[in-house]
C-alpha cells in the first residue's frame, strides 16, 4: 500500500538522519526496513524476528539484494533481546508493540541494547482522533480490509481483516499515543516526538537514548 510505504520512509528517515553505524531492526518480518536501511546508509543491520519463516523469506531478498554482507537475519524475541547493553547506534521496530503482553516492558528491553544518545524509532497502526476520520478509519478496517481479504485470500485472508481493526482499537483504548510517550521516557529516550500520519491511521515515533 501507498500509505504503508511513506509510513516506512518516514521512521526510515528519522533513523538516517543520525547516520547510524549499527542497527537492530526488531519484527523486521521479511527484512523490508533493514533493506531501506542499507539502500540509505553505510550501517551494519541486524534484522530480528520471531519467525523462521518470515526471516527465510527476507535472507532471499537481503541475497537478491546484494546486502547479505551488511544485513544479518537473527531468530529471536523482543521480551529477550540476544546482543549486550547499548551496542546499537539505533533500533526500529514496526507493528510490535499490539502483540505483546506488555508493552512497557518491552520498551526498557529495547531501549537497554541502544547507545547512550543512541535513536530508537517505530511505526504502528493508530486510532484517528477526529471524529470524521475515526468513522472513515472505522468503516475501512471494519468492512473494506475483510472483504479485500476475502477476495485476496479467501477465509485466511478474512479472518486477518477482521482481526485488524479491532486490534487495534483495543491495544489504543488500553494504551493511547500520550501513555507510549511516557512509557518511551520511562524507558530512558528522550525528546521522543510523534508524526501522525494519514489522517492518524498511522503512527511514527522517535526518540533518542538519554
Amino acid at each position: 500500500m501507498a500509505q504503508n510505504r511513506r509510513w516506512h520512509k518516514a521512521m526510515v528517515q528519522a533513523v538516517v538522519r543520525s547516520d547510524p553505524d549499527t542497527v537492530l531492526d526488531v519484527a523486521s518480518g521479511t527484512c523490508g526496513v533493514a533493506l531501506a536501511l542499507a539502500r540509505h546508509t553505510d550501517a551494519w543491520t541486524a534484522a530480528l524476528d520471531i519467525s523462521e519463516d518470515m526471516l527465510e523469506r527476507g535472507r532471499s531478498l537481503v541475497e537478491a539484494r546484494g546486502y547479505q554482507h551488511r544485513i544479518v537475519c537473527t531468530l529471536g524475541t523482543a521480551e529477550r533481546l540476544p546482543f549486550p547493553d547499548e551496542c546499537f547506534d539505533a533500533l526500529t521496530f514496526t507493528y510490535l508493540l499490539r502483540y505483546v503482553e506488555d508493552p512497557e516492558a518491552i520498551l526498557h528491553e529495547l531501549a537497554r541494547v541502544v547507545k547512550k544518545n543512541g535513536i530508537m524509532a517505530s511505526l504502528e497502526f493508530a486510532v484517528p482522533e477526529r471524529l470524521w476520520a475515526r468513522w472513515g478509519w472505522w468503516l475501512h478496517t471494519r468492512a473494506l480490509l475483510p472483504a479485500m481479504g476475502w477476495l485476496g485470500g479467501g477465509k485466511p485472508w478474512l479472518r486477518v481483516g477482521r482481526f485488524l481493526g479491532p486490534s487495534i482499537t483495543d491495544h489504543y483504548r488500553a494504551y493511547p499515543i500520550e501513555w507510549t510517550v511516557q512509557a518511551w521516557e520511562r524507558a530512558g529516550m528522550r525528546d521522543v516526538a510523534v508524526k501522525q500520519m494519514s489522517l492518524g491511521s498511522g503512527l511514527v515515533m522517535w526518540g533518542s537514548k538519554r
